[in-house]
């Protein structure tokens, strides 16, 4: 029953996607003829940007997508990256699921190259095992009304975009091998780079972006000699490849995987997995404990940690717009399904904290039920993302010499819409079916503020495309200031505009701002510096 109202909510949230007529324009594989939305938008679908990464190309660096004749019609999302149903609530537009998926999409106002306008390019989340670039809530339809060329793109995730093995570093030029899916991102950086202009984007104006393990990937590209100096402009929504947050691994660490996943595998050799299909590695890959995703210290696209780069003053040096949403992980995750009261918050504490618990209970107060509820959610929120966001921003304007804006998003979603009958909100930003066999009224109270990802509609104007919600004139206004914010950065490095509440940029000299975007935004000096501080102890070892 929830599938198929996920699948006509889907199928409704894209009918006003459709085309009035096509539009040309030519890159430098040939012309490509887009759609043409009822807004006047210009919308390019499933443009390769590399070759199809299959066969020998497996595990290989991207390689420069083939030339065509003819006009190559635009118009249909190309193939999502191949990957299992972790979040059964990411809904996406792309017609299936193959290796074969490294194309990416355009939505624009123009396609006059004099117009030089500012271009987004924007990395999806899911952990490096799943998201597409198809999807709603990633839409550049809005971003583009506003006068931006709005880029999504499609990497290589989990077994496929993350892989070492002493071959495979062998064969390499570059004597690397694990990070094809952030060397993806890199490719497709570069073809928006010499291509843009044909959709009136400049490309000397380029903004990278994403949510969650987008976000990592751009402070990871941030960090990589092979993308510094092709952006100018960085936006980050939860999380940092710092330490506890997907921190990179050594290349041998990586590569010790890779013949151990080999041999499990019954296999002796790179060309045996080469030869393997896709469907059967990504199976192999996805039993327990078979693989674990991440990204890797390769000496090529990562010289060394991001952690590192950042606190040297080696990364990109470009302003830096990040943040967070305030319960990114319900106060239960830390709880691990007990009630919260503070007997039983006082022993998860002492348990996982030791003797450094008592700083914890100053730090993350839980002498009733209310603070515990507070405690535990910034408690799970800060261990999973929230540090690492921090890190970044204070890092950054410390050695950057550019200004940092930090915020915190702090709109709860509304209810789901009754008629969806038994569903409840998912990791991923839509919804799962919910069991309603447990006791409802022997539940513990619900978690308060917004959670790990639902921030992304909002602020990239895309909250009517999400049918699943009952939005109010809040949710509305809350994501028209969001936007303006984002727009204005991207437009100019600053997010501040005429009629929005000041936000204040953070540098070296000065304590950090918070702006809490909501639909009563508000700045104010970070009010929990002493909690990162000592979670840096834990976390950071400089």
């Amino acid at each position: 029953m929830v599938k198929n109202i996920i699948a006509v909510i889907a199928l409704l949230s894209t009918l006003h996607l459709s085309a009035q007529s096509g539009n040309t324009t030519t890159v430098e594989q040939g012309k490509i003829e887009g759609l043409v939305l009822k807004s006047g938008i210009v919308n390019y679908r499933g443009i390769p940007f590399a070759k199809p990464p299959v066969g020998d190309l497996r595990w290989r660096e991207p390689q420069r997508p083939a030339n065509w004749t003819g006009v190559r019609q635009a118009k249909e999302f190309g193939p999502n990256a191949m990957q299992k149903n972790v979040f059964g609530d990411m809904l996406f537009r792309s017609p299936k699921m193959s290796e074969d998926c490294l194309y990416l999409n355009v939505w624009t106002p123009s396609v006059k190259k004099g117009d030089q306008l500012p271009v987004l390019v924007y990395f999806y989340g899911g952990g490096f095992v799943a998201g597409d670039g198809s999807e709603n809530r990633y839409d550049g339809e809005s971003l583009a009304k506003k006068g931006i060329v709005t880029v999504t793109l499609n990497y290589r995730l989990g077994i496929f975009g993350f892989f070492s093995h002493p071959e495979l570093t062998q064969e390499s030029p570059n004597k690397a091998s694990g990070n094809y899916g952030l060397l993806d991102q890199n490719a497709a950086l570069n073809w928006v780079r010499n291509n843009i202009s044909a959709f009136g984007g400049d490309p000397d104006k380029i903004t990278i972006a994403g949510e969650s393990a987008g976000s990592i990937s751009v402070s990871a590209q941030m960090a990589s000699p092979l993308s510094i100096g092709k952006f100018s402009r960085a936006i980050g929504q939860s999380g940092a490849m710092i330490n506890p947050t997907l921190d990179a691994i050594p290349l041998e660490e990586n590569e010790k995987q890779g013949v151990l996943f080999t041999s499990k595998a019954g296999l002796s050799s790179l060309a045996a997995l080469r030869a393997m299909t896709a469907e059967k590695l990504l199976d192999e890959a996805s039993k327990p404990a078979a693989y674990s995703t991440k990204a890797v210290v390769d000496g090529y696209f990562l010289k060394k940690l991001p952690s590192d780069v950042f606190a040297n003053g080696e990364q990109a040096k470009v302003p830096l717009l990040a943040g967070w949403t305030s319960a990114e992980l319900p106060y239960q995750t830390f709880m691990m399904g007990q009630y919260p009261t503070p007997e039983n918050y006082t022993k998860i504490v002492q348990n996982r904290y030791g003797d450094k618990a008592e700083i914890v209970f100053e730090l993350y107060p839980g002498s009733n039920e209310k603070e515990v509820i507070e405690s535990a959610t910034a408690l799970s929120s800060d261990n999973f993302i929230v540090y690492s966001t921090w890190k970044w921003l204070d890092l950054h304007r410390k050695t950057s010499g550019q200004p940092v804006y930090a915020y915190i998003f702090n709109q709860a979603r509304p209810a789901l819409k009754s008629e969806l009958g038994n569903v409840k909100t998912g990791l991923a930003g839509g919804i799962v079916a919910d069991d309603d066999s447990k006791d409802k009224k022997a539940m513990p109270p619900a978690m308060k503020g917004a959670n790990h990802a639902s921030d992304i509609e909002y602020l990239l104007g895309n909250l009517r495309s999400n049918e699943l919600f009952d939005w109010t004139e809040q949710d509305y206004k809350t994501s028209e200031l969001g936007e303006e914010y984002f727009a204005n950065f991207i437009k100019t490095g600053n997010p501040n505009g005429k009629k929005l509440i000041k936000w204040p940029a953070t540098y070296s000299e000065n304590e950090m701002t918070l702006l809490e975007i909501s639909d009563k935004p508000k700045a104010y000096t970070e009010p929990h510096r002493d909690r990162y501080l000592f979670l840096d102890k834990i976390y950071f070892k400089k």
